[in-house]
């Protein structure tokens, strides 16, 4: 693929696509400023990496804010306006910021308990209900970890999988969120795990942004879906605990 002309009078860049063993032109603006500003606006061609036989090696590509709208079933569903006092949430340009719920698991060793994820014990934690306390928030207490829920549902389609990261809030402050990746046609509220990795008491707010979500479209349809093979954390409808099948 050659080089595009230095100044053109529309600033875009005709990307191939491959399409049931097609090719269709998709206009993407990728314009760049170049150093001299005299010389206007320049193009980055598309490296020849992604081409081989003239054929895309692109596997997945990230969901933007229309194909999230359109594509995943997320429930209640939240514009990403601005919120004076709250950590942000709702759909941004390629991802929707999730929130954490009321209901949170908080690690203790009071009672001396070892963790193992094949005999998870109720009394290797406390359960905080912020709606029942009346309060807006959680102390996390240092070095220690908690399991909470997200506010929202979410359905996953059988051609996408989605990937859970921190907002920036959060992880400047030591607090890190952590969720393996969500499967095809996986379905419920999320299991969040929020870790204190501070020497401080930590807080987390209810009901507000906790962490993105990514959602990247394969560029084809799995053989076998998280539905498919029934696996056992489908439609949990809440905070749920470890389980081995």
């Amino acid at each position: 693929m050659g080089e595009l002309p230095r100044e053109v009078k529309d600033p875009k860049l005709l990307r191939r696509q491959e399409d049931d063993d097609s090719y269709k032109l998709v206009k993407d603006t990728i314009a760049v400023r170049s150093g001299a500003p005299a010389e206007g606006l320049s193009f980055r061609p598309i490296p020849a990496a992604f081409y081989s036989g003239g054929r895309t090696n692109i596997a997945m590509a990230i969901l933007c804010d229309t194909q999230i709208r359109e594509l995943i079933g997320i429930e209640p569903f939240e514009e990403n306006v601005k919120r004076p006092g709250n950590v942000s949430f709702g759909v941004s340009s390629y991802g929707y910021d999730i929130r954490v719920g009321s209901v949170f698991k908080i690690f203790t060793n009071v009672n001396s308990e070892i963790i193992d994820p094949k005999k998870f014990s109720d009394r290797s934690f406390v359960t905080i209900d912020t709606d029942e306390t009346g309060t807006d928030h959680v102390l996390i207490p240092p070095n220690s970890f908690a399991l909470c829920e997200t506010v929202e549902y979410v359905s996953i389609p059988r051609d996408i999988l989605a990937i859970c990261v921190g907002k920036s809030t959060y992880a400047r402050c030591g607090i890190i969120v952590n969720v393996t990746p969500i499967e095809p046609e996986w379905r419920g509220k999320i299991t969040l795990e929020i870790s204190n990795t501070t020497p401080l008491p930590a807080r987390v707010y209810a009901n507000e942004g906790i962490a993105q979500l990514i959602f990247l479209k394969g560029e084809r349809v799995c053989a076998v879906s998280y539905a498919d093979k029934r696996g056992k954390y489908q439609d949990q409808k809440g905070l749920t605990l470890p389980r081995v099948d």
